[in-house]
């Protein structure tokens, strides 16, 4: 599951947290300060503290909009079989993390394009309410902005890049071509950088074409923005091929085997269980029900003379609760059910139908998925 994100819980969403980050107060310390000129120059007469408070206003109408891109994410994935981690209000807007139900493009596609539309609904409904405006006023600027920074948000995040929905689509669409997820992810990211790159490019190159000088504002926003791009574009394909290491791995080629014994036993009868037969020693209770592994370093504290007398349970340590695999178990389920049941374990136990076969170490299957360093 999805590391959450540190911040202050105001409510929920299907069925998940949502969350404003530290990084937002930044944002909207930030932008209240860049739209301040705007209101300003649009009333003249208008005191400091005036002026702030409608720059400050327009910022919570700009992330109400993204809110409502972050909900429509939420909702279509929950509609489409996927768990809702959280939603989160962050430095650039927000995001939405899902995970497991289905796994299909269509599936992943739907749920990128419906945040960019829900944008694009916005601005439309925004600019109605500005025509409907008969004078020049500060709900009408408000308006106005709304339904720019809305257009803005929408069209941006359909351009066909990672980390952007847009670039999600383009994920889902070689992925349904090729048969690749990985394929997909990768193309997309390579688009992404490109775009970010682009950016950049944009705010130095289209004044000079002009006649005129980069403004330096721009420019490092340019930058920022270039920034994110290349490094979530960087990330999503490192995701990618995580992924597909991970799709490869199984239970059963991980798992180390183990020896059986039943509770009561004594730390001899163990030591006789397991001579010559190597693996981890698994006590279990009812013929079948693991309750933990011995731990060889408490068994070779323990005095020879009092091998016979001490009850394996002394020298046991304990399998967190429901956290047994399957030994044909994998993919990014097996991750997932690691992440939410081991509670922290080193060790749970490997299951063959009912009959404990051997354990996982929990530190090897974050070995085996580790992607290498990437591109």
């Amino acid at each position: 599951m999805p590391s959450r994100s540190s911040g202050w819980r105001i409510g929920r969403v299907a069925g998940a947290p949502v969350l404003v980050t530290p990084s937002w107060f930044l944002a909207a310390v930030v932008l209240t300060v860049l739209f301040a000129p705007t209101v300003r120059s649009f009333a003249p007469g208008m005191d400091t503290p005036g002026v702030l408070v409608v720059s400050f206003a327009f910022v919570l109408l700009l992330f109400g909009s993204v809110f409502c891109h972050e909900v429509a994410h939420a909702l279509v994935a929950r509609s489409r079989g996927h768990r809702v981690d959280e939603l989160a209000l962050t430095l650039w807007g927000g995001h939405t993390a899902y995970s497991g139900g289905a796994h299909r493009p269509a599936d992943t596609a739907l749920v990128a394009i419906v945040g960019p539309l829900t944008n694009l609904a916005l601005a439309v409904a925004f600019w109605f309410g500005f025509q409907a405006q008969t004078t020049a006023s500060i709900p009408a600027l408000l308006l106005y902005a709304g339904a720019f920074s809305n257009a803005f948000v929408g069209v941006f995040n359909l351009l066909p890049g990672l980390p952007l929905d847009g670039g999600q689509v383009l994920e889902s669409a070689i992925w349904a071509a090729t048969g690749s997820r990985t394929r997909g992810t990768v193309a997309a990211g390579w688009v992404g950088r490109t775009v970010g790159v682009g950016v950049v490019a944009g705010a130095l190159l289209w004044p000079l074409v002009g006649g005129r000088q980069p403004s330096w504002i721009t420019v490092m926003w340019a930058a920022l923005i270039g920034a994110f791009l290349w490094s979530g574009a960087t990330e999503a394909m490192r995701t990618g091929r995580r992924r597909e290491r991970l799709e490869g791995l199984t239970v059963r080629s991980l798992a180390t085997p183990a020896v059986v014994v039943p509770a009561g036993s004594s730390v001899t009868d163990v030591g006789t269980a397991a001579a010559g037969r190597g693996g981890v020693v698994v006590v279990v209770v009812d013929g079948h029900t693991p309750v933990g592994w011995v731990d060889p370093r408490a068994s070779a504290a323990i005095p020879p003379d009092q091998l016979g007398t001490t009850p394996v349970e002394a020298v046991v340590v304990p399998f967190a609760p429901g956290s047994a695999v399957a030994a044909d178990d994998g993919g990014p389920e097996l991750l997932q059910h690691l992440a939410r049941s081991s509670g922290g374990s080193r060790v749970v136990p490997v299951l063959d139908g009912v009959r404990v076969t051997g354990v996982l170490d929990v530190a090897r299957v974050a070995a085996a998925v580790r992607a290498p360093g990437g591109q």
